[in-house]
């Protein structure tokens, strides 16, 4: 979008002066009509020179004050109004019509294409005044109270001045065929309902401040009031632990039928015998072969004692009878576990 350059006299409270106007090296014929049926005395209008030069005393004349648009507006607070059954009488009563009127400060048929204007002072003091005096009052009663309410509201009341002051209003520049003598002239095609709602917009509303964020605090929980006699805390119930605790070897079977012996005498064969009876020991079926049971558990737990020395192989008539307790690993498979074998030696011990 291009820059929109305005002259210095649309600033705001910049005094009056004549229009900025820049025409197109051909001139509108629409333009020169209007320029002819609004002039009382006859001027060549033959060249780009004499339409600016006509142009610019035409709308640069004191008298060329331009009617934008007209606003009801109340006379008074809501508070002081009259209140009557006939809805006329309170419109005359409590209603005044302001004429928003304006001049023009630039032309441009070039770029643009757009002629602005901006408000007479009289239409701003007017505005200024409805703002200070009624609107700022209607605003704050309709507030709830704040301790910066008054400041607020004079901040208000200076924010609409700068703006009244600034306002200009941008139209087509075919908005010049509404031109009539003595440069005055009237928007057509619907355009004063645009100025109308611009300069509206310009009575903001007073906004209160926000509410503020109150942290809310909870309490921190009572603890319940309970006397123990033994302490202030109730112990703990035990807890079985994880993993068993170790354990002797010696206090657990040996997955074997029985333990291996490597040497034994007649003594202790003798002494063996009688301190067991025949209700205490039972023997075990024997089997066909030995296996190693399979197990999850720690090899301390359930290993087979280990053996202190390898005992050689010899033929059954080499053994001695009266050893009792020679049945190892290898017994099952060198000799026979028969009554006629155990039996006499176990009657020698009764």
């Amino acid at each position: 979008m291009p820059i929109q350059l305005l002259p210095a006299s649309a600033a705001a409270f910049a005094p009056r002066a004549a229009p900025n106007i820049v025409l197109n090296t051909k001139v509108e014929p629409w333009l020169t009509q209007t320029l002819k049926r609004i002039n009382r005395i006859k001027r060549p209008l033959n060249s780009v020179p004499q339409h600016l030069r006509c142009l610019t005393e035409t709308l640069g004349g004191a008298s060329a004050i331009w009617t934008l648009a007209s606003v009801l507006l109340p006379k008074a607070p809501d508070a002081d109004l009259r209140k009557d059954s006939n809805p006329l009488v309170e419109a005359l009563f409590n209603y005044q019509l302001i004429h928003l009127e304006a001049y023009v400060v630039h032309v441009d048929m070039v770029s643009q294409h757009e002629v602005a204007f901006k408000l007479t002072p009289e239409t701003i003091e007017s505005l200024v005044d409805y703002h200070k005096d009624i609107y700022s009052v209607d605003a704050s009663a309709n507030t709830w109270s704040w301790p910066e309410k008054d400041a607020q509201v004079k901040k208000m009341q200076e924010e609409f001045v700068q703006a009244a002051n600034r306002f200009v209003f941008r139209a087509p520049v075919r908005a010049l065929e509404g031109l009539e003598e003595d440069g005055a002239g009237e928007l057509l095609e619907g355009r004063s309902e645009d100025v109308k709602s611009a300069v509206l917009n310009l009575f903001l509303p007073l906004l209160p401040p926000p509410p503020r964020i109150v942290d809310v605090f909870h309490p921190a929980p009572i603890l319940p009031n309970t006397s123990i006699s033994g302490g202030w805390w109730t112990p703990a119930q035990s807890i079985a632990p994880l993993h068993p605790g170790p354990v002797d070897s010696w206090r657990v079977l040996p997955s074997t039928p029985s333990p291996t012996a490597t040497s034994c005498s007649d003594n202790q064969s003798n002494m063996f015998w009688q301190d067991m009876s025949s209700a205490a020991f039972q023997l075990p079926s024997p089997t066909p072969s030995f296996s190693q049971p399979y197990s999850s558990a720690p090899a301390q737990y359930y290993g087979s004692p280990e053996c202190l020395a390898p005992m050689p192989m010899a033929p059954q008539s080499m053994l001695p009878f009266n050893c009792g307790t020679d049945f190892g690993m290898g017994g099952y498979n060198d000799f026979s576990w028969s009554q006629s074998n155990f039996a006499p030696m176990y009657a020698a011990t009764a």
